[in-house]
């Protein structure tokens, strides 16, 4: 039997990481609304440091990746999959990036921004873009609402790429019999 080419410890490490805080990220944005008043400040708080981390951490995935070539999807795969799956992983790297990045800017045209201050998990003060906090007060109120409005779409798009490549994982292990998973398990 043919063992899978699989990625390295260091991309495996990466994948299954980002992959948990943008999970528990999502949980969090979602529950906002249903959980106790006063424990929305500090859900809000570690959604922001959950996402700073998140960009650190797909930058560093993303440095990783250009790198260290990820192994090759198998010759039997038809070629629309292959292409499907390699544009599925770069359109992960983008959503990846813009969603930290729209909520960072979100975060900046918050009206209160220059009151409550914003801390990476508690440990230290996390700075904001200053050139969002400078603009007049309703323009940066009209893009405090855009970037949320952005910042969620992407969010339910990387919902929907998330399905689609869960599922595609799932259909190569369990109905065409590849051994699919084995690729970004130790």
């Amino acid at each position: 039997m043919n063992l899978p080419a699989k990625y390295t410890r260091t991309a495996m490490l990466l994948h299954w990481l980002i992959a948990l805080l943008i999970f528990v990220n999502l949980v969090l944005a979602f529950i906002t609304e249903q959980i106790p008043e006063d424990w929305i400040r500090p859900a809000i708080n570690t959604h922001k440091s959950i996402g700073i981390t998140v960009l650190g951490l797909v930058l560093m995935r993303l440095l990783w990746r250009l790198t260290h070539q990820p192994p090759p999807l198998p010759d039997s795969y038809p070629r629309w999959e292959r292409v499907t799956a390699q544009t599925a992983h770069w359109l992960f790297y983008v959503l990846m990036l813009a969603m930290p990045l729209t909520g960072w800017l979100h975060d900046s045209a918050w009206k209160a921004a220059p009151e409550v201050k914003m801390y990476w998990f508690g440990l230290f003060e996390w700075p904001r873009f200053g050139f969002i906090m400078a603009l007049e007060p309703v323009l940066k109120e009209r893009l405090h609402g855009q970037l949320g409005d952005i910042h969620e779409y992407l969010g339910y798009t990387l919902i929907g790429l998330w399905v689609l490549h869960v599922g595609a994982a799932l259909k190569h292990q369990f109905i065409d019999k590849h051994q699919e998973l084995q690729r970004m398990l130790p």
